[in-house]
């Protein structure tokens, strides 16, 4: 800052004894740093493996059990076995052919030292190893290495075992000899994560349970299995399908009333392996997921294209020949062929060309043509020999264009009432002052006396308030044209800004945080999972962006008189009661947000430095597909099933 009465200073380049155009700052040629072997991943892991939370965490596991599919899709290993043992550590065996040994000619060291110490590494680049990879990058098992406090290998080939132990990626010996295989063969890696790298080391087998079971699915024939030892007994479970993609549309399904069997469909197609399964429920969603080599392409990509213009297009020819379509005018859309559709595309190439690091999206070309004609033919084939099941998709087609055409008309309809009215916003919506979308929250709250309350504590610079009341529409068992026409969803989708259905657009969204801000019981828990399911049927990026939250409101305040505090549940409240040391403590248990004050639901519930709010996240998309049709849809045998199930575990049920 300049002194007062002294003009702003002119910033310009300054010149250095030492050379000309040297910063004084001192960033020279000696400011560059070579960071060696594995040392950048250890510096900038999110480089590698995404982040270093939970989600990175298992990104660990994934990469080693990759190398053991690879090993399975080239027809070399047909078991695969993962144990989380006592100490948190992960120890992978397969029995494929297991790592090379031996001189590297290239770096003159062992090649099992090679490939568990340098980047970029590995079987899968010259085509030799691996006629298909999902690791391509090369990356996997030396970022393993290097993230972890350390690794021991075992690879048991040519009769013998070799071995090689790591600490945070370097070696601290060379590769030694074992002893004779015995008959066994394959790789084992056992790795302990880096706790100074990771946010938590605490594996989750739930999480791992369901990546092993996709694999399962997309890789029919092989074994794999998973052990958890840090309990006793260890928890265990083994996935093994004969029936690849069909068992995986039957186990999305399987809370769903179905309207058709799976219909199978394979075929290769010069070195393009093509599988896909698809069926046809009762509902109004679909879910179509597609993998490229085991890797779940979230983004789509070519092999998506060319399922949906194969669909598409089939089911047109077909109503045709069988009299129902008349005219060109009339032919169903995409989006009509796939209302109630569940379809597992997986495609195994090569030379996969994804778009970006993430893997989201396959961008060959040649794959696009590849499968539009698979899907035809096999599409063909079945609707000939099964009629029937035709007739029902053709039906519940047309049917989904007839509410289609309602569902533009009643966004028509909003469109136009919203600029006849003179504003595109709700009247109940107590709108921020702020413009950014970063910067600005809305709060959707149960009930007008919450709503009240939230309005006169909010700050109103950022914080959006829009009060719902009664119970709002299950949209799980709602086509799009009545959720349009519900009274309450409307403001909802008006104050969010984004569209709905073919109009949603993310980039119009007017708050990049929405919080759910519900009683703290069942009732409110209720009136959460309305909203979610919403949320998760028709604007499911908006919880993949991360925009969708939930507030934490306590449900009891506990007082001494002169200091106060506030707790979610019973066992946090009696914590609570036992830190205050007091007898005489006051214990109010609120009933729901109306019970508390403007001040009060600032203090416990919105204002940032002191809120606490969970963020709403998809970890597997499938999982979360049966979860929302178990629970929200219109088969009562599932939910009940669940219901007895899951009832055991219950230890502080709100009623």
């Amino acid at each position: 800052m300049s002194e007062p009465g002294a003009p702003d200073s002119e910033t310009k380049p300054r010149r250095s004894a030492r050379g000309e155009g040297q910063p004084a700052s001192g960033y020279g040629a000696d400011s560059i740093q070579v960071l060696e072997g594995l040392e950048a991943v250890r510096r900038r892991p999110g480089m590698y493996i995404g982040s270093t939370d939970e989600r990175g965490l298992h990104h660990l596991v994934w990469e080693i059990v990759d190398n053991s599919i690879d090993e399975a899709m080239a027809g070399h290993a047909t078991r695969i076995r993962i144990a989380i043992q006592p100490d948190g550590s992960i120890l992978n065996r397969d029995d494929g052919r297991g790592v090379p040994v031996g001189k590297h000619a290239q770096t003159g060291r062992d090649a099992l030292e090679v490939v568990h110490t340098v980047l970029h590494a590995g079987g899968k680049f010259g085509g030799g190893g691996y006629k298909v990879s999902g690791g391509l990058h090369g990356v996997g098992v030396s970022v393993v290495n290097a993230l972890s406090t350390w690794m021991h290998v075992e690879s048991a080939r040519d009769g013998k075992i070799w071995a090689q132990d790591y600490e945070r990626g370097q070696p601290k010996a060379k590769v030694y000899e074992m002893g004779p295989a015995k008959g066994r063969r394959g790789t084992t890696t056992h790795f302990l994560p880096d706790p100074t790298v990771f946010e938590t080391v605490e594996f989750r087998f739930e999480t791992i349970e369901q990546r092993l079971r996709e694999s399962a699915y997309l890789n029919k024939g092989i074994r794999i299995q998973l052990v958890d030892e840090r309990e006793e007994p260890a928890r265990e479970k083994t996935f093994y399908f004969e029936g690849g993609l069909v068992s995986y549309v039957r186990h999305i399904n399987r809370a769903k009333d179905t309207i058709t069997n799976p219909i199978s469909i394979e075929k290769v197609v010069g070195s393009t392996s093509i599988e896909v399964a698809l069926q046809y429920d009762d509902g109004y969603n679909d879910r179509v997921l597609a993998f490229a080599n085991n890797i779940r392409t979230v983004d789509g990509g070519t092999h998506v294209s060319g399922f949906q213009a194969g669909l598409t297009r089939t089911l047109n020819e077909w109503a045709k020949r069988q009299g129902v379509i008349k005219d060109a005018k009339d032919n169903l859309s995409g989006d009509d062929v796939r209302e109630g559709l569940t379809a597992v595309i997986s495609v195994k190439l090569t030379d996969p060309q994804f778009e970006g690091q993430t893997k989201a999206k396959l961008g060959n070309a040649d794959v696009k043509g590849a499968v539009q004609n698979a899907v035809s033919e096999g599409l063909n084939q079945y609707l000939d020999e099964n009629p029937g099941d035709g007739r029902r998709i053709i039906e519940k087609s047309l049917t989904a264009q007839r509410a289609r055409e309602a569902a533009r008309k009643a966004r028509d309809l909003v469109i136009r009432k919203s600029a006849l009215e003179g504003s595109a916003l709700p009247g109940k919506l107590a709108d921020c002052q702020e413009r950014d979308p970063e910067r600005s929250e809305l709060y959707i709250v149960e009930g007008d006396s919450a709503g009240g309350s939230a309005k006169q504590g909010r700050d109103r610079r950022s914080q959006a308030i829009l009060p719902m009341f009664g119970k709002m529409l299950n949209v799980e068992k709602a086509r799009l044209d009545r959720v349009l026409s519900s009274e309450k969803i409307r403001p909802l989708i008006i104050a969010l800004g984004t569209g709905i259905g073919d109009t949603f657009d993310i980039s119009k969204l007017r708050y990049h945080k929405i919080i759910l801000l519900a009683d703290a019981d069942v009732d409110g828990a209720h009136i959460r999972t309305l909203l979610m399911t919403f949320f998760f049927r028709n604007m499911q990026d908006l919880i993949t962006a991360g925009h969708l939250y939930v507030a934490q409101p306590p449900l009891f305040r506990v007082s001494t008189g002169k200091v106060t505090r506030y707790a979610r549940d019973e066992r946090e409240r009696d914590r609570v009661a036992k830190e205050m040391k007091v007898k005489n403590l006051t214990i109010q248990r609120f009933k729901g947000l109306g019970e508390m004050n403007a001040e009060q639901l600032w203090e416990t519930t919105m204002n940032p430095e002191t809120r606490t709010l969970l963020r709403v996240d998809i970890d597997d998309a499938a999982e979360a597909e049966t979860y929302f049709s178990k629970l929200m849809g219109e088969k009562v045998e599932p939910r009940r099933d669940w219901i007895r199930a899951e009832a055991r575990k219950v230890q502080n049920l709100d009623v």
